[in-house]
């Protein structure tokens, strides 16, 4: 099995800065996308940030220039630097990996971590 651990939220005012961490442990053979979540109140679950194994990113119109989302690849890890902070940003962050988890065909498979609560006040 595959774990998946994000870190690094909390509360900062409008404008600030924050770091989410996700570290990805367990039977990992390889890691083919990384994304980044968020669920906020009243809204469904949305894609903010992805890197594919290429190295391409994507991110939503809402975040990008703000946002940034790196790999660091020794430590099966990624990171959100998430910079000028908005209010609407406020909501749970989620870690998302697709690992393969095998040599063997078919064992690639979709985790997630358990979320990290980002708070930005006005």
């Amino acid at each position: 099995q595959v774990q998946l651990v994000e870190s690094g939220g909390g509360s900062v005012q409008a404008g600030g800065s924050l770091t989410l961490s996700c570290v990805a442990s367990g039977s990992i053979f390889s890691i083919h996308s990384m994304s980044w979540y968020r669920h906020r109140s009243g809204n469904q679950r949305e894609l903010v940030a992805h890197l594919q194994s290429g190295g391409i990113t994507d991110y939503d119109d809402s975040v990008r220039d703000r946002f940034t989302i790196s790999k660091h690849d020794a430590q099966n890890s990624i990171t959100l630097q998430m910079n000028s902070l908005k209010p609407e940003d406020t909501g749970v962050y989620y870690c998302t990996m697709m690992v393969k988890t095998t040599p063997r065909p078919g064992t690639t498979d979709r985790y997630w971590g358990q979320g990290t609560q980002v708070t930005v006040s006005s």
